[in-house]
């Protein structure tokens, strides 16, 4: 695993995930619950946590635990249950690809930064 990636992964991801997470979660949740720190920590441990879990493991295992991780930390700072943790990661994934869609019609290539 080399440091310098995994620090350009965890800021690139941070960047895009969290303001997407925190769209979703105070639609969903309010925005008593839904703080944009939370959704900061929820994408900064993500891609941590994936990152490692990935090079530990790998495959579709690593695949459905990261799954089943991402789903608690926003259950954990969202404050939510798990369905609804699962309903703001659905919501953050359409917000997500509606944003690329727009973007790549005007011209604007995200997906080469991914």
């Amino acid at each position: 695993m080399d440091l310098v990636a995994l620090l350009i992964q965890i800021v690139v991801g941070t960047i895009i995930i969290a303001p997407i997470l925190w769209l979703a979660g105070r639609a969903l949740v309010g925005k008593e619950k839904a703080k944009f720190t939370d959704a900061i920590w929820i994408a900064l441990l993500g891609i941590v946590i994936g990152a490692v879990v990935g090079a530990l493991i790998g495959g579709l295992i690593a695949a459905v635990i990261m799954f089943v991780i991402w789903l608690a930390l926003i259950k954990h700072f969202f404050d939510c249950g798990w369905i609804m943790a699962l309903a703001i990661a659905i919501i953050a994934v359409i917000i997500f690809v509606v944003i690329v869609a727009v973007l790549a019609f005007i011209g604007i290539g995200v997906l080469a930064l991914i």
